[in-house]
């Protein structure tokens, strides 16, 4: 097997193990909402201003699919929009307090993920970590590169629907 195909299958393999290690708890965190519910209020609990045009960047989807997803966030009370004084075209999200405790319960959930995983990042060097780093970097450009030439959407609409 070729060191790339290793890497890829690696990669793949660790994503998998994490997902379904932290699936249960996430579950029993967060039955009420799915993932992609979840991710978006991090987003949105995490970057000022957030809009439609940003979460769909971010999230790899059309503008359609967050402008549902906001609806659905916005009728179950976990955000808010608003608009400012100087732009009343452009609308903004913002976490409600029960959108807040529901970011605070999954960054607790991810502090508890990181803690358990500690163990084997203690174990890598500074120069370790900057390999690694740049090679994420770097294919992370390059998949940029070939989602802007193809015009894909990498996320499940469905999951967002």
């Amino acid at each position: 097997m070729k060191k790339e195909e290793q890497v890829m299958m690696g990669l793949r393999d660790l994503l998998n193990k994490m997902a379904s290690l932290n699936k249960s708890k996430m579950k029993d965190s967060f039955k009420d909402y799915k993932s992609s519910e979840v991710h978006c209020i991090e987003y949105i609990g995490g970057n000022v201003d957030s809009n439609v045009t940003k979460l769909a960047e971010s999230f790899y989807v059309t503008r359609g699919a967050i402008s549902k997803l906001s609806r659905k966030l916005i009728e179950k009370g976990i955000i808010e929009s608003y608009q400012k004084p100087d732009n009343k075209k452009e609308i903004y999200f913002r976490l409600t307090t029960q959108g807040e405790e529901i970011n605070k319960i999954h960054k607790k959930l991810h502090k508890e993920f990181q803690e358990r995983d500690k163990v084997v990042f203690e174990q890598i060097t500074e120069e370790q970590f900057d390999s690694m780093i740049r090679f994420v970097e770097k294919y992370s450009k390059h998949l940029d590169s070939e989602i802007e030439k193809q015009g894909v959407d990498i996320i499940n609409q469905n999951d967002f629907e």
